[in-house]
């Protein structure tokens, strides 16, 4: 694949992604030292650009010119990527509005507008509340016991959360992680790749003709009668829209919540601020946002036409990155400390975690909920929770398009 021109007398050295994620924010200060356009590689040796500036990012993702039918890629036109690329579910998840442009994308994120409006996700804020507290009444009382957060908190509370929201059958849930272990991990053995698509595919194509059969107050039952002048989403349009909705949906949400509290307790002076109330817990969830956002690259626009970006250029048939870890700590958009966590930022730029442009994540506002509501009943219930282990001990899972941990030990408290 081509990796574009250089500028004049220079050898610009691409970054080759760790597909064990030891040093996110190593990595992520390099590539924003490389960019706004840097050269990088995904785990099997797949070029890639990565933007890694917030203006430049801003630009990007409104140009009309990358695009995300992966049939403009040329290293897929070539058939150097292989279908068992354990990242392919990411590059080519199915027809949905992730992987459309222009008018056929506007027609299918109207239709998921229908179902997905904004009454819906505020009227789940009861729900996510009794979800919360269920799952609270179940830690342990013992303060001193060292407990796995994410486990027993962080984990379940979204994928309760999402499968409600979509209909989904809590018996799936222990299948359904497993799944998406697999679906988001560089390290899926390339004889599971199609296998992990197929059988998530499945699923969803199982909730779809339930809810067919006998339509509810969920969001699958919307998408199926959701229409616009007569059209309607065809089944393989809401399979996909439903895979993508549950991966990003719960996903996210997880990450969110445990770098929130592993962030907290990494700076007690800032979660002072807000057990006292003189921060609010937007403030937290927006900050974590910026400073340890749930996703660290998305994956992938392809240039239908060059396009430049400074003194370089993203080639026709190449492939871009969005690396938002780099996005959210660049200082010529939240100044000389951005590279600090502090909930009481006042910043001009907002960060654009979520995305920017017609792509933008359609369930922010969910996961804002979500983590609104979790974490200020967490720290009501547990003042005095910790860390069982220093920051540094903290393990991430081999998955480079996300921010997350193996585990989060933590002691509760009184």
């Amino acid at each position: 694949m081509t990796t574009g021109t250089p500028a004049a007398g220079t050898t610009p050295a691409r970054i080759v992604l760790d597909p064990f994620v030891t040093d996110l924010d190593g990595e992520s200060a390099a590539l924003r030292a490389a960019g706004p356009l840097a050269e990088a590689e995904l785990p099997g040796g797949v070029p890639v650009w990565a933007v890694t500036h917030h203006a430049e990012a801003r630009q990007l993702l409104t140009d009309k010119r990358l695009v995300k039918d992966i049939n403009v890629w040329g290293a897929w036109r070539r058939g150097a990527i292989p279908a068992d690329w354990p990242l392919i579910g990411l590059a080519n998840p199915g027809r949905s509005m992730l992987t459309v442009d222009g008018e056929e994308h506007r027609r299918m994120r109207a239709l998921v507008a229908q179902a997905l409006t904004p009454r819906r996700v505020e009227r789940m804020r009861e729900r996510i509340a009794g979800m919360t507290a269920g799952l609270l009444d179940r830690l342990p009382t013992d303060g001193g016991q060292v407990v796995d957060l994410k486990a027993e908190f962080a984990y379940p509370l979204p994928m309760y959360v999402i499968s409600d929201l979509m209909g989904i059958d809590a018996a799936d849930h222990p299948r359904l992680k497993v799944l998406f272990d697999k679906f988001f991990s560089t390290q899926t053995p390339p004889a599971e790749v199609m296998a992990t698509l197929g059988e998530l595919a499945a699923m969803m194509g199982g909730v779809v003709a339930a809810r067919r059969a006998e339509p509810g107050d969920d969001l699958t039952s919307a998408l199926i009668l959701a229409s616009e002048d007569g059209d309607h989403l065809t089944d393989a349009e809401i399979v996909s829209t439903l895979q993508l909705m549950v991966a990003a949906g719960h996903e996210t949400t997880i990450s969110l919540i445990v770098n929130a509290v592993v962030n907290l307790s990494a700076h007690p002076e800032q979660l002072a601020l807000v057990l006292s109330g003189e921060a609010s817990w937007e403030m937290v969830v927006e900050e974590t946002l910026r400073y340890a956002t749930p996703t660290s690259h998305v994956l992938i626009r392809f240039a239908a036409q060059d396009v430049p970006v400074g003194d370089k250029v993203i080639r026709e048939g190449d492939a871009l990155i969005v690396s938002y870890a780099a996005i959210g700590r660049d200082e010529q958009a939240h100044g000389p400390t951005a590279d600090a966590f502090d909930i009481t930022r006042t910043s001009p730029n907002r960060h654009i975690s979520f995305g920017h442009g017609p792509h933008v994540c359609p369930g922010a506002a969910l996961s804002r909920l979500e983590a609104g509501v979790a974490l200020p009943a967490l720290y009501e219930r547990f003042p005095g929770l910790t860390l069982a282990v220093e920051p540094s001990g903290l393990r991430n899972k081999p998955v480079v398009t996300q921010n997350d941990l193996y585990e989060l030990p933590v002691r509760l408290g009184t």
